[in-house]
């Protein structure tokens, strides 16, 4: 039974299927971009190709925030926070990449000489280097949701507790980056990306390769937790949301084991994260607010909580409809999420892949009701 279960593959065939005609699909917007002119029938606008780059950055935020929601059960309303560091993190490299192609023409960024900074802080040393702020984008989330992790499973402090500290948690730093004096850009962050390892950030070639890494990422990320989530440790983080005092009882520790799930996921969402800032182009401390963390909330919910794949759906829909609403309706979009939340949380417990499963099981059942 047991090399039954470790034998098992990570996904059906059909879901394999699903995800290689998807990444195909995708994988060839910036080449139909790049291939053909504007006003050819396969022509792929580059605000598209950029569009869909933002969403596999939010699908990985999405995907990171249910392995430990969906699998673990704990809610997080801070992971907002977790995205944005890892984005300043890559954006710190960014910003020093410029050189002096700023409007001030110094060596410092252009919202330093603006503040009348004299020199870099002590915390900017190094990030010139790619490699280490590289390290950054994985340490500094990863380290921030290992000490909080620590200190908060340790007291025992989950359910409504726990989210709420999570928010408060992104709130203070959201509080502390929009600050002049903490070096990071203050209310405008950072922006005006130009270069990125001596390639032009705005070319259509290097907007065509950061495209394409995000969705390796997005892909290999999505292997990955599926790997956890399909082995022993996942049976047992599973364990923790479905009833955590009965693994205590049969003699598992819950804090190690969440403590890791918890890291895990901020690392990869500080992935996302620094995916984001160079293709979106600016990066300040609105990415920190709770309601972008909520949203996250939502994407998974809409999606389907608890099925990695799930998220990716919920984070392209909700986003999606978020577009086009702030076009056609930009006062009603926030009125339009909410009802959204609602209607899930009432009506779709198991989201969108959810009732997709449930319409599959259905047929099944209609099918000899009609050879009779």
């Amino acid at each position: 039974m047991n090399k039954l279960v470790m034998n098992k593959p990570l996904f059906a065939r059909p879901v394999w299927m699903a995800i290689i005609v998807c990444s195909v699909i995708a994988a060839l917007l910036p080449v139909l971009n790049l291939s053909f002119p504007d006003g050819h029938a396969l022509h792929v606008s580059s605000y598209m190709v950029g569009l869909v780059a933002k969403f596999m950055c939010y699908a990985l935020a999405a995907m990171a925030l249910d392995l430990v929601w969906g699998y673990t059960g704990i809610l997080s309303l801070g992971h907002g926070v977790f995205f944005a560091l890892g984005a300043y993190a890559h954006g710190m490299y960014l910003m020093r990449a410029i050189g002096r192609d700023g409007v001030y023409q110094s060596h410092l960024p252009d919202f330093m000489v603006f503040l009348d900074w004299k020199t870099y802080p002590w915390y900017w040393a190094m990030t010139d280097n790619f490699w280490y702020c590289m390290a950054l984008v994985v340490l500094v989330p990863g380290v921030l949701a290992f000490v909080f992790g620590f200190f908060a499973f340790r007291s025992r402090i989950k359910g409504v507790y726990f989210s709420i500290i999570t928010q408060a948690m992104t709130f203070a730093f959201m509080l502390l980056f929009f600050r002049n004096d903490t070096g990071f850009g203050g209310n405008n962050g950072f922006t005006d990306f130009k270069r990125i390892l001596g390639f032009s950030v705005t070319a259509p070639a290097t907007k065509a390769v950061l495209y394409l890494i995000t969705l390796s990422t997005l892909l290999a990320a999505l292997i990955l937790c599926r790997s956890i989530v399909s082995s022993k440790l996942g049976r047992v983080l599973q364990a923790v949301r479905d009833s955590e005092s009965r693994l205590m009882f049969i003699g598992y520790d819950p804090l190690w084991f969440k403590l890791f799930v918890w890291t895990l996921s901020a690392v990869l969402c500080g992935i996302a994260g620094a995916l984001y800032a160079p293709q979106v182009g600016i990066i300040n401390p609105s990415e920190m607010s709770p309601a972008n963390s909520i949203e996250m909330v939502i994407w998974a919910a809409v999606g389907g909580r608890g099925s990695l794949i799930g998220p990716i759906v919920g984070a392209f829909t909700v986003n999606g409809l978020k577009s086009w609403f702030t076009a056609a309706f930009p006062d009603l979009w926030l009125f339009a999420l909410g009802l959204l939340f609602i209607l899930v949380t009432l009506f779709m417990q198991e989201g969108i892949l959810g009732m997709l499963k449930k319409m599959k099981k259905f047929r099944k059942l209609e099918k000899p009701q009609e050879a009779l």
